[in-house]
């Protein structure tokens, strides 16, 4: 059986000297608390034979609410989490209100084994961090993508 996989955008914006992501803070109770390697790049995932770049737009959409920006899409690649699960993802510049997300959401039974079922936002809060403060807060795993973006950004000049 394939492994998982899941795709993604990374969206960033001119800041200052440099640039900042957005990324989302991961919604639901076992994430409420945390803030260090808690936040993600908005995707999820997919089963071929769609493809990598149709997922990632209908899963930002479904995360964010929103439509996935217009945009050259610049190709990150793609990394192999602790997990197994295989991430696609993909950088647009694009500006973006956090406010203006509406976040999807999921089901969970919670408290674990209450036999109550609730549901919770899959992205609770969303948010512009330049590079630094971005690696603190994404899941470990995804942190290959601010790298491969810092290089991208760096080739292709200012704009």
């Amino acid at each position: 059986m394939a492994g998982r996989r899941s795709a993604g955008l990374l969206l960033f914006r001119s800041a200052g000297s440099g640039h900042e992501v957005l990324l989302g803070h991961m919604g639901g109770p076992l994430w409420a608390r945390r803030d260090a390697a808690a936040w993600s790049v908005p995707k999820g995932e997919y089963v071929p034979p769609e493809e990598p770049q149709d997922a990632a737009r209908r899963e930002f959409e479904e995360e964010l609410g929103l439509p996935a920006p217009d945009g050259r899409w610049v190709p990150l690649g793609e990394t192999r989490q602790a997990g197994g699960k295989i991430v696609t993802v993909w950088a647009v510049r694009a500006g973006l209100d956090p406010a203006a997300v509406v976040p999807g959401t999921f089901r969970m039974e919670w408290p674990r084994g209450s036999g109550v079922t609730r549901s919770f936002p899959e992205i609770d809060r969303v948010a512009w961090f330049p590079p630094e403060q971005a690696r603190e807060r994404l899941v470990a795993g995804q942190r290959v993508f601010l790298e491969r973006l810092a290089d991208a950004v760096d080739h292709s000049g200012p704009g």
